[in-house]
């Protein structure tokens, strides 16, 4: 019998002692996932979580939302928002998620997955994958300071050991953790070669909590073999949400979107760009959301160079107009050229 993926995403699932209503959410993507993105995301539904960007422990106690470049939120969002938090200390990671618990968030996500060179020299993200004690020592204390949901995303490590995944997870969940989301790449390997799907089924059958499978999901029948090959409980989506926002309604059975689609949403978030930004933050941050978007195209290159050449918002939405004024040829799956 054929796999109902929507009746499957569709399904609710506790985590924690709070339940979400789908098991498709939206990954953790800095620069991408930013207020006026989810604020987009939200408007066509269809997700069980959302996640901000990236934030530093270190600063998230004394953190102004109404300022920070990454620390910030619609109050409307908050009850299916996770705030993922970055940082190698356990006292420092505990004290912010005190702060994200009080704000009212939906629960605290530990970053143990970003494999950037910046931030991995700072013994931070996947680097902390390098001192499991440490990593267990994270979660443990943030589970001590908080009540809501404490979730972790992580890599495989730093070697092709899939049983050292498996133990970085049972640690994690012996530390307190409710949920874990796992892409199985090692983290020098940014997306050099595809991730290893088998071991979040290893992953799967040595838990009790749930667990997300992520990476290189880009289309509902990637999504279907993910879930039937490994068991997962729900699947992250990243790439391709930046792409195609409305890709969680329309998988899940809320949506069936046709070709004006695209040219509504870029120009949508542009909008909602210039109501959370200011011009210089909501222009860089449109240019790199119009990487992954024009993966959608077939001369997808001419969008992006129009995009990254335009020097002000007035000068984008030109050239996103420009672009859509003869309907573009749809590329049959995403350009991975604009993916990686």
């Amino acid at each position: 019998m054929e796999f109902d993926l929507a009746a499957y995403l569709n399904q609710p699932l506790c985590i924690g002692g709070k339940t979400i209503p789908k098991r498709l959410v939206f990954a953790p993507m800095t620069y991408l996932g930013h207020t006026a993105f989810r604020e987009l995301l939200s408007g066509f539904g269809g997700f069980g979580l959302l996640f901000s960007e990236m934030c530093s422990a270190k600063t998230i106690p004394t953190e102004n939302r109404h300022v920070s470049a990454f620390f910030k939120w619609r109050d409307e969002e908050l009850p299916l928002l996770v705030c993922q938090i970055l940082g190698s200390e356990p006292g420092r990671m505990a004290e912010a998620a005190r702060r994200i618990e009080a704000e009212g968030f939906f629960g605290v996500d530990v970053n143990f997955g970003c494999a950037n060179s910046i931030i991995c020299r700072r013994s931070c993200g996947a680097a902390v994958l390098k001192a499991p004690d440490v990593a267990g020592a994270i979660v443990e204390r943030i589970r001590k300071a908080v009540s809501v949901p404490v979730l972790v995303k992580f890599r495989t490590g730093w070697q092709d050991r899939p049983e050292a995944a498996v133990a970085l997870a049972r640690r994690f969940e012996e530390a307190g953790a409710d949920a874990v989301t796992f892409h199985p790449r090692v983290a020098p390997d940014r997306r050099a070669r595809p991730p290893r799907w088998e071991y979040i089924g290893l992953v799967k059958q040595a838990l009790k909590i749930p667990v997300f499978g992520n990476g290189d999901v880009f289309d509902p029948d990637a999504c279907r073999r993910m879930i039937r090959m490994t068991g997962c409980d729900g699947v992250a989506l990243g790439r391709i949400a930046v792409a195609r926002p409305w890709v969680f309604a329309e998988w899940t059975g809320g949506a069936t979107p046709g070709p004006e689609i695209f040219h509504a949403t870029a120009k949508m978030l542009l909008g909602l760009m210039a109501r959370h930004f200011d011009e210089r933050a909501a222009a860089r941050r449109y240019r790199k959301f119009t990487l992954y978007f024009a993966a959608n195209f077939s001369f997808g290159h001419t969008l992006y160079s129009r995009v990254q050449n335009a020097g002000s918002l007035a000068q984008i939405a030109a050239a996103v107009d420009a672009f859509f004024a003869s309907p573009p040829d749809l590329a049959a799956a995403p350009n991975m050229n604009f993916f990686q």
